[in-house]
């Protein structure tokens, strides 16, 4: 089983930046691809962006664009979403995915407000 915590979340103002963390426990070995996920209240769950094992990027949210850069260190165990650029429309709970040994595995989640 593995575990996720994510840290980082917070308020800022619209342009200004926010890194997130993700720190994997437990069977950390047996991870896979790992990602970030965000929701806000009444809205589907949507992809974020998503980073293969090996650290490779794979996808992002269309509504990326650019701005957002996902980074994974499997020495440390963390994967990173350095977020620029942000609006208020990015406003909500940012949560971490990973895939290990054919289970998902979630963390809580860490909540971003972007002020206008």
């Amino acid at each position: 089983q593995v575990q996720l915590v994510e840290s980082g979340g917070g308020l800022v103002q619209a342009g200004e930046s926010l890194k997130l963390s993700c720190l994997a426990s437990g069977k950390t070995w047996t991870i896979g691809g790992m990602a970030w996920y965000r929701q806000t209240p009444g809205k589907e769950r949507e992809l974020v962006a998503r980073i293969t094992r090996g650290g490779v990027p794979r996808e992002f949210g269309d509504f990326v664009k650019g701005r957002f850069t996902i980074r994974r260190d499997n020495t440390k165990n963390t994967v990173d979403l350095q977020m620029n650029n942000l609006t208020p429309e990015d406003t909500a709970v940012y949560s971490c995915y990973a895939q290990a040994q054919g289970l998902n595995s979630w963390g809580r989640g860490t909540q971003v407000t972007v002020s206008s």
